[in-house]
């Protein structure tokens, strides 16, 4: 699909953005039903969150067939936790036949059983498999009141795991985590990493999306934070995720991963209807331009 020019925009109008290639596709593959209730989570994400189910390997294959006719090029997994979804493994399999994966998890469900899997679904693919584990502090002081009591020991025992059959996570942190954005906070969670044996490790520091459990925590987004009458440029929105990947639920096609809970954010039913021009008329389209937000790895 070529891009669309912009035209500019009176002051109170939304930019809208046309999908330029889709490139990936996400699949909101545990619902969001989580073995964690993080305080600043953007969709609420919980033990006893239903507002969105898991989804089954047959409906995860039918939009893998549409996405492999629409020609995207890799694949992500999210939730909730992923791994609470007990046909994870068939479904990376299926995907690993036709594309590079990526899992989105906290890494607690990672067993010594699973990483053993996910290390042999890795090395019997010609495509990738990407682990993005998160985790919000250097310790349990700091990541504990945000991701919930002993949860820090947890996610270091499923890193370690996945280091011992050879992986290496992508580590993703939020601004919750007081001054991991400055080099010596990355610098000091790179030493917690190489600690627990990944000798090169790989940091993701992610901006706050001030939206679920987060407007609770902190704070709301505030009236200015928008993109009404703001003018994209074509580099402006070839960065956006919104341009190039699309969010499959068991609900339907949304156009990010951030947007679930707004029932305007829903496209269409099939990825191939949900190829047409988004409005960005939602405050967290304002992080992902203003702060650079990608949910890509």
């Amino acid at each position: 699909m070529n891009l669309v020019q912009l035209e500019r925009r009176p002051i109170g109008a939304y930019p809208q953005v046309p999908l330029v290639a889709l490139d990936s596709v996400w699949f909101q593959v545990a619902g969001t039903l989580c073995n964690l209730e993080c305080t600043h989570c953007f969709i609420s994400s919980s033990p006893t969150n239903r507002s969105f189910e898991m989804m089954t390997e047959a409906e995860v294959a039918a939009h893998l067939e549409e996405a492999r006719g629409l020609g995207v090029r890799a694949y992500y997994f999210t939730g909730g936790e992923p791994f609470l979804n007990k046909a994870m493994v068939p479904i990376l399999a299926r995907t690993l036949a036709q594309g590079p994966a990526c899992v989105l998890t906290n890494g607690i469900p990672i067993t010594a059983r699973l990483a053993g899997e996910l290390s042999r679904l890795s090395a019997g693919s010609e495509y990738s498999l990407e682990l993005r584990i998160s985790i919000d502090g250097y310790d349990a002081q700091s990541n504990d009141p945000i991701r919930g009591e002993g949860s820090f020991e947890k996610i270091l025992l499923g890193v370690g795991r996945l280091a011992e059959v050879g992986l290496n996570p992508v580590i993703t942190v939020t601004e919750a985590c007081e001054g991991v954005a400055s080099r010596a906070g990355r610098l000091k969670f790179l030493e917690v990493l190489r600690a627990l044996g990944l000798s090169q490790p790989r940091l993701k520091i992610l901006p706050l999306l001030r939206m679920g459990a987060e407007e609770k925590r902190l704070r709301p987004y505030q009236a200015h934070e928008t993109l009404a009458g703001v003018e994209l440029d074509r580099a402006a929105i070839d960065k956006l995720e919104c341009g190039h990947a699309r969010m499959v639920t068991k609900k339907g096609v949304y156009v990010c991963p951030i947007l679930i809970d707004h029932p305007g954010a829903r496209l269409a039913a099939t990825l191939t209807e949900s190829l047409v021009p988004f409005g960005l008329s939602y405050s967290a389209c304002y992080t992902c331009h203003a702060e650079g937000l990608s949910c890509a790895t």
